[in-house]
């Protein structure tokens, strides 16, 4: 069991070492992008719920 526990970090480890990861720019541009859409999407579906919720308390 140890053999195997051990082999997997070691495996593991290799793998991470070939990762390329982002730079911290485009780390902190992709977090904003993310937000925006988010706070966008948020407030569309907003509206909407808010405009369906008062066109079927007016139609009933």
């Amino acid at each position: 069991m140890p053999n195997v526990v051990s082999s997997f970090f070691r495996e593991s480890y290799a793998e991470l070492k070939k990762v390329v990861w982002p730079s911290w720019d485009r780390v902190v541009d992709s977090t904003k992008v993310v937000l925006v859409s988010t706070v966008l999407f948020s407030a569309f579906f907003g509206i909407v719920d808010f405009a369906l919720t008062k066109g079927l308390i007016a139609l009933f």
